[in-house]
């Protein structure tokens, strides 16, 4: 009778561990889904700054320097990994369009573009959605997190070597809001 009642505590104890075990693989799987789907929209991004950086050269010749800047820091965006070198050279891009944004207003022609018209309300677009795939991330890390700290889970998230994702996180409150473009 011991034995028995040894023997069902100990299967309810594996499909606990089981259940626990699947449903922290699970919210890693999908915090790596949510990171991915930043990575798209920070590639769709990158190669509308691509377009953009060609379009403005003509008319911006004067302006040398920031293209080249953009290009640089462009550059450094597309090859970051993780999340807080991505986050890093995100806000050095971020901070690098400002400032080709600002210097734009003075050139009549370029406002007027048809093609920079059309790149101003792309770069709109896929900064809304990447400020939305941001929230999602932080989402589902904050709720790998949450598992992953919490009491009995911690134990078996420390047994087969979860660890905490880190937040994509913007170093200013003017980082988190889409680029005022007008040209």
């Amino acid at each position: 009778m011991a034995v028995g009642a040894l023997l069902v505590l100990a299967v309810l104890a594996a499909i606990w561990l089981i259940g626990v075990y699947n449903g922290l693989v699970r919210q890693r799987n999908l915090k790596d889904e949510a990171w991915s789907g930043i990575r798209v929209q920070l590639k769709k991004r990158h190669d509308l700054v691509g377009n953009l950086i060609n379009t403005v050269k003509g008319y911006l010749a004067h302006e040398r320097g920031l293209l080249e800047e953009i290009t640089r820091t462009r550059a450094s965006a597309i090859n970051a990994s993780g999340v807080s070198a991505t986050g890093a050279s995100e806000d050095a891009l971020s901070r690098s369009l400002g400032r080709l944004f600002a210097t734009a207003e003075n050139y009549p022609e370029l406002r007027s573009s048809d093609n920079v018209l059309q790149m101003q309300e792309s770069l709109k677009e896929v900064e809304e959605a990447l400020s939305l795939a941001r929230r999602y991330y932080n989402g589902t890390v904050r709720d790998l997190n949450t598992k992953i700290e919490s009491f009995p889970v911690n134990i078996v998230a420390g047994m087969f070597g979860f660890v905490k994702a880190e937040f994509f996180e913007l170093n200013s409150i003017s980082d988190a809001e889409a680029p005022v473009v007008n040209l």
